[in-house]
């Protein structure tokens, strides 16, 4: 039996070489290198998750890291931008900081009465901080952004299927914004919808979004999802075993590729909690493998 979606569960992006982006989500950014692992489908690149020090859903952010990866470019039927919910009354502070780590910091942009800044990761990607006055933390999203040709697509489909409300749009700048948010929940709730009739396609590369992940609190709510969804007329994946969550996936209807992942079993499955991210965690059948895989992989230095 499905419910509602409660939110987000991860994004994943992708991005150029590993210790650059270690070296700016750790350190600058303050989050937890919660899993070092690989990617599934090919085990001579790195997987990294970062989140909140559980490694909790709705914190998590994923790269799969590409030494020679070109630069990428967020197009129509991509998410262009994920933020992260800042507390209001550490949201001065927490820029004065990156600006003390040399991170260029624009000036402010407002979006829905709060105040928004837009920093660059080593790749480019735009990484949003939210002055959110409900956030306790600055680990857990606050919002992802999805570039449409057709937002009333894919807003029917998350607000009609998925059971989220919508909060109204906002234009700035010619640029229309459409706000979508999941009831009861008090962070990686909200989904915002840019119409762009932008005539160059996006490119997938160094710097994009590579899918965006919304939560499943068990099996049996994802299994409810999957028939769900094919009622609505969207086939998924069959439930696909990713080591720290299952996963099914689809493209919506603009394009974006979504997910509908577990919370269960969660980072600590394979590894202690204290001292999650600290050592490659291989899938089984790669263990035997293991010798290989670590020569090839580049060493990674995580933030003090």
């Amino acid at each position: 039996m499905t419910t509602r979606i409660p939110g987000l569960h991860h994004v994943t992006a992708i991005s150029g070489p590993a210790q650059a982006n270690v070296a700016f989500y750790t350190g600058p950014l303050q989050q937890r290198l919660v899993k070092k692992t690989v990617n599934f489908d090919d085990p001579g690149t790195y997987h990294l998750y970062y989140g909140d020090p559980k490694g909790s859903p709705g914190t998590i952010l994923t790269f799969f890291p590409f030494a020679y990866a070109g630069p990428g470019r967020a197009g129509p039927g991509m998410a262009s931008a994920y933020a992260y919910a800042v507390p209001a009354k550490d949201f001065d502070a927490t820029v004065d900081r990156l600006t003390a780590a040399g991170i260029t910091v624009p000036r402010f942009a407002e979006r829905f009465g709060a105040r928004v800044a837009i920093l660059r990761d080593p790749d480019n990607a735009p990484v949003e901080l939210i002055e959110d006055a409900a956030a306790t933390d600055a680990h857990g999203f606050h919002s992802v952004t999805l570039w449409e040709r057709d937002p009333d697509r894919t807003a029917r489909l998350i607000t009609d299927v998925f059971g989220y409300e919508t909060l109204g749009s906002e234009a700035q700048g010619g640029i229309e914004r459409l706000r979508l948010k999941a009831p009861g929940e008090a962070r990686a709730n909200i989904i915002d919808i840019i119409r762009t009739n932008a005539d160059v396609p996006g490119r997938p590369g160094a710097g994009t979004i590579h899918h965006i992940a919304f939560r499943a609190r068990s099996q049996d709510e994802q299994d409810g999802w999957i028939e769900t969804l094919a009622r609505a007329g969207h086939r998924t994946t069959p439930v696909i075993d990713r080591q720290y969550f299952n996963a099914i996936y689809f493209r919506e209807p603009g394009g974006v590729l979504f997910e509908i992942a577990t919370d269960p079993p969660g980072f600590a499955v394979d590894e202690p909690e204290a001292t999650m991210g600290q050592k490659l965690m291989l899938p089984p059948r790669y263990e035997p493998l293991r010798d290989r895989i670590e020569q090839a992989l580049p060493p990674l230095r995580v933030a003090s």
